[in-house]
């Protein structure tokens, strides 16, 4: 049998065979340019700050993706009857669902103001992409269906569940694949029982978990809210955050002041980001993680005090200290006012040196709140002898104690003003 064979860290062996056409599209689709650009952009940001082995990239997860999609209708193809186009759509999906990735994954998204959704369906459907054309080369309705899968809009609904919802191959493949590289456990979980235990409620157009497959699920919302708690919420993670955006702040309003003074590669995507300038899906396309470290690279040696030496911080890891504000509400406005006096009596600006970080957990991060959306809902088979389909949190109090959710508030600042910080805190 002729095949194309990709080794995983995870996965092993990803077999896509190409003596089939729908073989031979999803290894044309990742041969394309745009989708072979996610090779340089990191899945975790800047998470290699705090964990040294969290190289891994947005190509590798998306295969990944890929793989679990594979996996999973295959094992529904066994009880339900699946249109071979859905199929393909939900294949090309899960390949394909994060090809609008901006650098460092989400971490410049807030300070452009876009969200990585919109670039990847318009990357689906133009004309203008490698992928788009290979789209439609297989079939004339091949990318508005996969496009709307992103969207959200896709019928049958229960299958455009497998690659946006609570229980998809999205978050089961990234929660595995940076709990290994990262070299934190929590993000384990029973995948192989998960997916034996995944059904179609063909009446209600949705996917559900087999009774048997309760605990498993309940294993996995549960490696969820531990990784967002240990890994994706990482003081020293976030702090490397905060010390970008502050960095990207400074180059903004350098170049809006007086564009002369800063160093821009001309005629680029970069240079337009600079302009505030909303970039065209060609230009976004252009834009990954290296496109960044090169310009903070020559920043390095910026006139301006400030950028220069955000810049050799950045490189260098020497980041800023993150500090929990493990006080009541009421005393931190005081604390935080404390703090930025400390830092300019230090001869910093606290603009730029003095940074609050506060994350919530978003509630589908963990699970949702049973009002929510039902694509935001996970559910399961509730008994076995006379069994109903019912929400998980009616039935689990494991789900219902994640639906409180966790919140960070921390200050971020030079580490070498620690102790006097610290001082305050105490005193």
């Amino acid at each position: 049998m002729s095949e194309k064979i990709y080794r995983d860290s995870v996965h092993n062996i990803i077999r896509l065979r190409t003596d089939s056409d729908e073989g031979r599209l999803l290894v044309r689709l990742i041969d394309t340019a745009e989708f072979q650009r996610l090779r340089r952009i990191r899945q975790l940001g800047l998470a290699h700050f705090a964990y040294q082995g969290a190289e891994h990239s947005r190509f590798a997860h998306s295969l990944g993706a890929l793989h679990l999609a594979t996996r999973t209708l295959a094992k529904l193809e066994l009880s339900y009857t699946i249109d071979p186009s859905d199929r393909i759509a939900v294949r090309c999906a899960a390949l394909l669902h994060d090809i609008g990735h901006g650098a460092f994954s989400h971490v410049i998204e807030p300070i452009l103001g876009f969200r990585h959704e919109e670039f990847t369906i318009d990357a689906l459907l133009s004309d203008d992409t490698e992928v788009g054309r290979v789209l439609r080369d297989f079939s004339p309705d091949l990318s508005e269906s996969v496009a709307s899968i992103i969207r959200g809009d896709f019928k049958p609904r229960a299958l455009a569940q497998l690659v946006s919802s609570q229980l998809d191959v999205d978050r089961m493949d990234y929660l595995l694949r940076d709990s290994l590289m990262t070299g934190a456990k929590y993000g384990v979980f029973d995948l192989e029982w998960i997916i034996k235990s995944l059904e179609i409620d063909e009446e209600s157009d949705r996917i559900y978990v087999a009774a048997r497959g309760l605990y498993a699920v309940e294993d996995y919302l549960q490696a969820r809210y531990y990784m967002f708690r240990q890994v994706y919420f990482h003081r020293t993670l976030r702090a490397a955050e905060a010390m970008l955006q502050a960095l990207l702040r400074r180059a903004f309003m350098i170049f809006k002041d007086d564009p002369s003074r800063l160093y821009v590669s001309r005629e680029t995507a970069f240079e337009k980001i600079l302009r505030r300038e909303r970039l065209s899906l060609t230009e976004h396309l252009s834009f990954d993680d290296h496109d960044v470290m090169f310009h903070i690279k020559r920043w390095q040696t910026a006139a301006d005090p400030v950028l220069s030496d955000l810049a050799k911080r950045f490189l260098h890891r020497r980041l800023f200290k993150a500090f929990d504000l493990d006080m009541p509400e009421a005393r931190r406005p005081e604390f935080v006012a404390r703090a930025a006096e400390i830092v300019r009596a230090a001869g910093f600006d606290p603009e730029y040196y003095l940074i609050e970080d506060k994350a919530g957990d978003v509630p589908h991060y963990f699970y949702a709140r049973p009002d929510a959306n039902s694509k935001d809902l996970i559910f399961v088979e509730d008994g076995f002898s006379n069994p109903t389909i019912r929400e998980i949190s009616s039935i689990s109090a494991a789900v219902r104690g994640l639906q409180e959710g966790y919140r960070i508030h921390r200050l971020c600042f030079p580490s070498e003003l620690k102790d006097e910080v610290a001082a305050h805190y105490h005193g």
